[in-house]
């Protein structure tokens, strides 16, 4: 494979959330939609629309059933790399880090995508971003962001007002990255069972040591597929989804 531009998609967690579909589907591998394709059959369609043919399947739970599925990605049109998460050790960063040491991530430049985030992503201008701004990283953020939970505002004891899910004015991350050389020799000494996250581990000890951490705007819809209420309503919208034609 060697050097260029490379994927990885994280498909090893074992979707707690997304329970009672998980306990017999790896939560990639669940059929979604009218063609009731796997959510990562979609993702993996979005990469490769984007130039990027070399991806590596960040595996855990229910591995195998991935790997009957994908096999080498002959059939999807792009070569598939898979490492398997190390027995005991959990954690995004360690997923990352496992790929980095074993040879299945081997390139200056990769793109990091969360598989059960589904969005019409333009992969494309965000590595532009990435390459004009000369980041380390490069973060997919959002503008705005719908919070899951009622807030009440309260005089004393006593509920003044109260909105339901209302949308705030924050700056959020959406998951994927792309990162470059140094950033992923920080996480491969970084990584361990004390600092297991990318998002909570790895960005701030990036940004502590002086690292250049770019901001790229998803201007898409996007869905975290991580519950039940989530997953049906992109089962539902999918016919209509950018992704539908891509698979």
């Amino acid at each position: 494979m060697g050097k260029g531009i490379q994927a990885a998609i994280l498909c090893g967690g074992r979707g707690e959330r997304l329970k009672p579909l998980t306990d017999y589907f790896q939560k990639v591998m669940i059929p979604i939609g009218p063609k009731k394709l796997p959510l990562l059959a979609y993702i993996i369609a979005l990469v490769k629309h984007h130039g990027i043919e070399d991806i590596a399947l960040l595996t855990g739970y229910r591995s195998e059933d991935i790997r009957h599925y994908f096999g080498d990605g002959t059939q999807h049109g792009v070569r598939l790399y898979y490492s398997k998460d190390e027995k005991g050790v959990s954690g995004s960063l360690n997923a990352v880090a496992n790929a980095l040491r074993n040879g299945a991530i081997d390139s200056d430049e990769l793109l990091i995508y969360y598989g059960d985030i589904l969005t019409d992503l333009d992969i494309t201008a965000l590595l532009e971003t990435h390459r004009r701004t000369g980041a380390d990283v490069t973060l997919v953020l959002d503008k705005g962001y719908t919070l899951p939970v009622g807030v009440a505002e309260l005089n004393g004891d006593m509920v003044s007002s109260f909105r339901e899910k209302p949308r705030v004015d924050l700056t959020v991350t959406t998951g994927p990255m792309v990162v470059g050389p140094s950033a992923m020799g920080l996480m491969k000494a970084f990584a361990s069972k004390e600092k297991p996250d990318l998002m909570t581990d790895f960005v701030p000890e990036m940004l502590k040591r002086g690292g250049r951490v770019a901001a790229f705007y998803n201007q898409k819809e996007w869905y975290d597929v991580g519950t039940l209420t989530n997953f049906e309503k992109l089962n539902q919208e999918l016919v209509r989804h950018p992704l539908s034609h891509l698979v």
